[in-house]
């Protein structure tokens, strides 16, 4: 099976993590998923950022979760761009690839599946486009209960026994380690237990080969060019 090139926030080492311009970069390399992450805004809505503050990367300051659409929309990314919202995404990407929505902030669980499902019934998406991970297990069962069809994916930087062990109680189809954790016996307990294997984050050649030797399903790169 061919591995699965997947851009880690777009193509976050050429340019701007989680911006429309590096989601762009890594379609021109030709992925095959990109990964985001998302938080809700005090408005609702679903805004495309990796922090739960918006110090580190945008000429903002404070809690995502305390701010509107219109505050937010209103900052620049590194000088230069914008935080785009969830939808914005998928209306870009719609047709090019597939995408791998991080639940980074809290009480994004609801807002995803409704998305997801307005997509899936109007937009031309269908259900293998999409997978979910997160972190927050409150976050994977809450999307489990709203919709047994999502594709989960079990993120973790500890132990890949107890991503596995997760794994099961949420019906999810991958485990999503870190490199620091994969072995590759637990690559194979994890195909065993029936788990697709995305490893991230991947950015020197020589892991990238590592993790093609141990048969892994799909590797997250901030430098995705380098996956070909």
């Amino acid at each position: 099976m061919d591995l699965l090139k997947i851009g880690h926030r777009g193509a976050k080492g050429h340019l701007a993590e989680n911006t429309l311009e590096s989601i762009q970069k890594a379609l021109n390399f030709g992925v095959d998923a990109i990964e985001i992450d998302v938080h809700r805004c005090k408005t609702g809505e679903l805004v495309v950022i990796h922090d739960f503050t918006l110090d580190r990367n945008t000429n903002g300051s404070g809690e995502v979760a305390k701010k509107s659409l219109a505050e937010i929309k209103a900052l620049k990314v590194e000088n230069a761009f914008k935080v785009p919202q969830l939808t914005e995404v998928l209306d870009f990407i719609q047709g090019k690839c597939t995408i791998n929505i991080e639940l980074k902030g809290l009480n994004t669980a609801t807002a995803t599946a409704e998305i997801i499902k307005k997509y899936i019934a109007e937009k031309n998406w269908n259900y293998k486009d999409f997978i979910v991970s997160s972190f927050q297990k409150n976050e994977l069962f809450q999307m489990r209960q709203l919709d047994e069809n999502i594709a989960l994916g079990i993120l973790s930087k500890a132990s890949v026994a107890e991503a596995i062990e997760l794994g099961k109680l949420l019906k999810a189809s991958a485990i999503h380690p870190s490199l620091g954790i994969i072995t590759r016996d637990n690559v194979k307990a994890s195909h065993k237990a029936g788990f697709k294997v995305n490893v991230w984050t991947v950015n020197e050649l020589k892991d990238i080969q590592r993790m093609r030797e141990f048969g892994v399903d799909g590797i997250i790169s901030d430098f995705p060019d380098r996956l070909f």
